[in-house]
């Protein structure tokens, strides 16, 4: 499994999460478009922002063979990061109708 590859899992499970998420809480839909670009913003900044930590793409790969739990911990990382975008996105737009 390429590094390329994690990455656009990574990105789909982000966007797949954020799409499923206003399913189960109503009141955080922002429509299809909107619940996409939160899942890959998220996914992205939350990957970047905590891939120092070990989990990012490469160090997944390093040793030749895929290590499955920091894979999991990855797309763990891209699910939480798509759900608390998804999250603030609604509160920004809630506030920006309100003034």
């Amino acid at each position: 499994m390429t590094t390329t590859l994690i990455a656009l899992l990574s990105i789909a499970i982000g966007i797949l999460v954020a799409n499923i998420f206003p399913k189960i809480y109503r009141q955080y839909h922002l429509g299809t478009t909107g619940n996409t670009i939160a899942g890959v913003f998220g996914c992205i900044f939350f990957i970047k922002a905590f891939s120092h930590l070990g989990f990012d793409p490469f160090s997944i790969v390093k040793t030749g063979s895929v290590n499955v739990l920091l894979l999991f911990l990855n797309f763990t990382v891209s699910a939480i990061g798509a759900v608390i975008f998804v999250f603030l996105l609604k509160k920004i737009e809630t506030k920006m109708q309100k003034s």
